[in-house]
């Protein structure tokens, strides 16, 4: 259709960068750092990147050592490291559902067998503890936690935490908990972390990609906490992978102090841009339509009483509409009948787009 010339208004997009942010004029500066010409490689992660990172942290109250975080590249490649860390080939990590449609091939590319464990609704998302705990097996090492979720932007509950802590001290398990959006929370649970849970050991995972809503300036980390004598073998074995790969870029690294520190004011935009679409999109849902709640994140979740093809849906709106949005079976959900929608695109686009989404489904109902 674009090729044709059409305008499609895209209700997927989660690239920051296309969306008519106004970004800092460090994020460019930066680059003329003459230290850029210097390698200079630590394992980890440069020391004053890492420190960055703690600033990152204490801006929101939280206390971590730097000697406890170390760089990635990307959140895939801290996932990577960790599933080396922390399981053998063939053995078992819980993932939740619905969540990131990454999971499963990261898992599989890492030869790691997978089961997962879901969300339910009722009102508000939480986790099923009984069917989490009937997952665990005699292979399961680990369980992955998506903090606020994507895309039912939910986040663990104080409760929630107490039950994962004490099934992980049963079973020798420990906690991988996905944070990248823990910036854009708007509900009472806004900005709650599993950043230095003590009780077993929690590896939480953040980035540049969503904090400064630049993904190509790949940088990445992860954070740990829990007992200190297995805090201090697992970094350890962290630091043999991490000096592997030496992935994160030199400029990258050497910007990161000034990037973070200048950071508060694209997140700012991002989430009232974020908040201001979410507050349009539930005053205008008609009859027939529910927005799931949600606390944080990009993205909305909508439910559409009595749709069985969601992909008949998607594709219907994008030929007749010109609106692209996602099929919730992209995120796993277990029934039919969710639509997912980003809530980045600027105001003119996503009231112009969610609007002809909500037209679109009075249409069907009315023929």
């Amino acid at each position: 259709m674009r090729a044709r010339g059409k305008e499609v208004l895209d209700l997927t997009e989660s690239n920051p960068t296309r969306c008519g942010f106004s970004y800092y004029p460090s994020v460019l500066s930066t680059f003329n750092d003459p230290d850029n010409l210097i390698y200079d490689p630590v394992s980890q992660g440069s020391p004053k990147a890492r420190q960055a990172v703690v600033g990152y942290y204490a801006a929101k109250g939280l206390s971590v050592n730097a000697d406890d975080i170390v760089l990635t590249s990307s959140t895939s490649e801290a996932y990577a490291f960790l599933l080396r860390l922390l399981l053998n080939p063939g053995e078992k990590v819980l993932v939740p559902r619905p969540s990131y449609p990454l999971f499963q091939f990261l898992l599989e590319l890492n030869d790691v067998a997978y089961a997962q464990y879901p969300l339910v609704y009722d009102g508000a998302w939480r986790l099923d503890q009984q069917a989490l705990q009937d997952a665990v097996d005699g292979k399961t090492r680990a369980i992955i936690l998506v903090n606020p979720n994507n895309p039912t932007g939910s986040y663990v509950q104080k409760d929630e935490l107490d039950f994962l802590n004490g099934l992980c001290l049963r079973h020798s398990l420990s906690l991988i908990s996905d944070e990248v959006f823990v910036d854009y929370g708007w509900g009472p649970q806004a900005g709650a972390t599993l950043m230095g849970n003590a009780p077993v050991p929690t590896f939480v995972l953040g980035g540049l990609s969503k904090a400064l809503g630049l993904p190509q300036m790949k940088m990445s980390w992860l954070a740990a906490s829990g007992p200190r004598d297995v805090l201090r073998e697992a970094m350890g074995r962290l630091e043999i992978i991490a000096d592997t790969f030496l992935s994160v870029n030199t400029p990258v690294q050497n910007a990161a102090p000034v990037w973070l520190a200048d950071a508060g004011g694209i997140r700012g935009q991002i989430l009232q841009r974020v908040k201001d679409n979410w507050l349009w999109l539930n005053a205008h849902v008609p009859t027939g339509v529910k927005v799931l709640s949600a606390q944080g994140g990009w993205y909305a979740v909508l439910f559409i009483d009595g749709l069985e093809d969601e992909e008949a849906f998607v594709t219907g709106l994008l030929k007749d509409e010109c609106v692209l949005a996602h099929p919730g079976y992209f995120f796993d959900f277990e029934t039919p009948g969710y639509i997912v929608v980003s809530l980045l695109p600027t105001a003119e686009i996503f009231c112009q787009a969610a609007g002809r989404l909500l037209r679109y489904k009075r249409y069907a109902q009315k023929t």
